[in-house]
């Protein structure tokens, strides 16, 4: 019996450019949490419209991080991975930030 061969073929498929800038954006928005965070600590939760302008521009940055994740997926010939992190992490952030709000209405 002969030994059986197989064909691998290894090319350099690059990322997708909406991927990497929702991957940033939701790199920022993060950052913008733990600011957020830190500040309201620092303040001892008196931030008052600072820091809600602030996670207003956050939200804002993961939905728009989440859409252009989304629509990189329709690329043709390219690598995902940048658009698969970018859209779960905003839209992780995205469900955080809009949690946030609720709590702080109610």
């Amino acid at each position: 019996m002969a030994k059986k061969r197989y064909k691998y073929s290894f090319t350099k498929k690059r990322h997708t450019r909406g991927g990497v800038e929702s991957s940033i954006l939701a790199l920022v928005s993060g950052l913008l949490f733990l600011g957020a965070a830190v500040c309201a600590l620092a303040l001892n939760g008196q931030g008052g419209m600072y820091l809600g302008a602030l996670g207003i521009l956050a939200l804002g940055l993961s939905v728009f991080g989440f859409v252009l994740g989304l629509k990189s997926f329709s690329e043709q010939n390219r690598a995902f991975l940048y658009s698969k992190v970018g859209s779960v992490a905003n839209g992780v952030l995205m469900v955080i930030w809009i949690a946030l709000f609720l709590v702080g209405i109610s």
